[in-house]
């Protein structure tokens, strides 16, 4: 590393000046969409990231076939990775997973519906934990689903966009799978309904 003069940085003072930064008062986060409607860590927390666990995966340990397309989303390494049914499309994609272990559910599900420009209404459980969140958000800059979503077999959970990109790689949902919006743009053209989908 270098700056504009040329003259080098070492490795221990950028360390150190990057542990000072971390080292400021932490106070606790919303995202903000206006209205905010899902909670994130503080964005000033040093976040340990899985980079090592960021490759390319085979699809047979996961499914015994990929018929309809599959897509798999691991949890630990923050990615969701999609194989089509002819095997011939694959993408690896960071994504945003559950702020914690009770808000995140693995095992088998499908894609059963497809939805560009979603609206958004929080579960009973958030409006409990959050009564101050708007019931509704309609499609547009402040609905944290983004521009697309896929809706899964399991109530309320779903693979979506988000607008605000601080979220991807991090652990800031309640329960759902975040990605870029370019990227939910594109998995959504690839993905039909009756998508095989598992989270680990």
């Amino acid at each position: 590393m270098s700056d504009k003069t040329g003259s080098k940085i070492g490795r221990r003072a950028f360390l150190s000046g990057a542990a000072a930064v971390a080292g400021g008062v932490a106070t606790p986060a919303i995202a903000q969409f206006n209205n905010s409607t899902e909670v994130e860590r503080d964005l000033t927390e040093v976040v340990k990231r899985n980079i090592s666990s960021f490759r390319t995966l085979n699809w047979q340990p996961y499914f015994s076939n990929t018929r309809g397309g599959v897509i798999l989303v691991d949890i630990s390494s923050r990615c969701l990775h999609f194989w089509s049914e002819d095997q011939s499309i694959y993408r690896l994609y960071p994504t945003s997973v559950p702020l914690s272990e009770d808000l995140t559910r693995r095992g088998r599900t499908s894609v059963i519906r497809k939805v560009e420009g979603p609206s958004w209404a929080p579960t009973p459980a958030m409006r409990k934990r959050n009564p101050e969140w708007p019931a509704f958000v309609g499609p547009g800059p402040d609905n944290p689903l983004g521009t697309h979503a896929l809706y899964l077999g399991w109530k309320y959970y779903r693979i979506h966009g988000t607008h605000d990109t601080r979220k991807i790689g991090r652990q800031s949902s309640n329960g759902c799978i975040g990605l870029y919006n370019e990227h939910i743009k594109e998995l959504y053209g690839l993905v039909g309904n009756g998508a095989q989908v598992l989270l680990i």
